[in-house]
């Protein structure tokens, strides 16, 4: 590791999304990761041998040999752990970390709405990290705890984010498409996926209804009040492997023709504290002009998987636009997501 990297661990390192972090620290250029953490049964013996490896991308030949360690502060010797556990265990591990100094970027659910988490899209909200600040105060931690969102929540929040700023944003209808991957490995039964849709996704509902108020929210202070935007939204599992797609309408404060919205998501920029950070989605939305687009097969890898990808914007006959939302949901709305809040630690000197 040279002087300038960062120690870095991932915790839930033999899951989907602890694999998906893996490979995107391979070669990152702030950051080394030093210890791979994960359940009982898997420390001990060589990550190659603990991980059945799901992903497409090759096993990165750094994480091959390394030993995997139990998901313990005293077993982990860096500065930044990234946590891909599942929410019960997340709740209580998390901050045991946090208290041992450790910053925690969480991809769990468990202190998305606590008070005082940071809930974080950089290129959306990136003030919201000073909660950190509060955070330690009340706490009494050297550490922290930042997260980010629900994966369809993400999407959806970065192409709002663009319209409230430019319309202002007054109710969402959102349908989502959630690809496979959400619900990681093993996932859904294939007997249960195949020619179907499955119209029920447990919990999902409610965190893409409130999420993105906290995250379109403005930080007054210590606190973040809660943007007052109404949601509907009915959440899907369908037989995609990756990409989670979302059919959205929205009414608008002040008019907008589909013109107007389109060139208001084309201009958005991440603010000035997020813009020039490795992770930084390149472009942060794409608008596509096709009738059929976005696709996930075609568009979910756009920006490397960091950018959010919009189509089909026109006039909704209820309310006032409708249009189609994609983001890669293991890259920016997990793992990506997390290592993009890590970045935003570091460039506000908050480690």
């Amino acid at each position: 590791m040279s002087s300038s990297q960062i120690s870095v661990a991932v915790l839930g390192a033999t899951g989907s999304v602890g694999q998906r972090f893996i490979s995107l620290l391979d070669q990152h250029p702030w950051f080394k990761v030093v210890a791979l953490a994960a359940s009982d049964r898997s420390i001990g013996q060589p990550y190659a041998q603990a991980c059945r490896w799901v992903l497409n991308d090759p096993m990165p030949e750094y994480a091959r040999d390394m030993v995997v360690v139990p998901a313990t502060p005293d077993s982990i010797h860096a500065k930044i752990v990234f946590s891909a556990l599942p929410a019960d265990l997340a709740k209580d591990l998390e901050p045991q970390f946090a208290q041992a100094g450790f910053a925690v970027c969480s991809n769990a659910s468990s202190y998305r709405r606590a008070d005082d988490v940071p809930l974080l899209l950089p290129e959306v909200n990136a003030d919201h990290i000073q909660l950190v600040k509060r955070q330690r105060q009340q706490r009494g931690w050297s550490g922290c705890i930042t997260t980010n969102p629900n994966c369809t929540s993400t999407g959806l929040t970065v192409a709002l984010k663009a319209l409230d700023d430019s319309f202002g944003v007054r109710k969402v209808f959102a349908v989502s498409m959630q690809a496979l991957s959400g619900a990681g490995y093993p996932g859904v039964p294939s007997l249960d996926i195949h020619d179907n849709v499955i119209p029920n996704i447990g919990g999902e509902e409610d965190k893409v209804e409130w999420e993105p108020r906290k995250m379109l929210g403005k930080l007054d202070g210590n606190k973040v009040e809660l943007a007052d935007i109404g949601f509907s939204a009915h959440t899907n599992r369908v037989a995609v492997t990756d990409g989670h797609t979302v059919c959205v309408s929205v009414e608008l404060s002040r008019p907008a023709d589909p013109e107007a919205a389109a060139r208001a998501m084309r201009d958005y920029h991440a603010p000035a504290s997020a813009r020039e950070l490795p992770s930084t989605p390149r472009p942060v939305i794409e608008v596509r002009g096709e009738a059929d687009r976005p696709q996930p097969r075609l568009d979910r890898l756009t920006g490397k998987g960091m950018t959010t990808v919009v189509g089909r914007i026109r006039r909704d006959p209820l309310l006032t636009l409708k249009f189609v939302v994609l983001s890669h949901n293991t890259i920016r709305g997990a793992a990506g997501g997390s290592i993009y809040n890590a970045e935003l630690l570091v460039k506000e000197n908050l480690l």
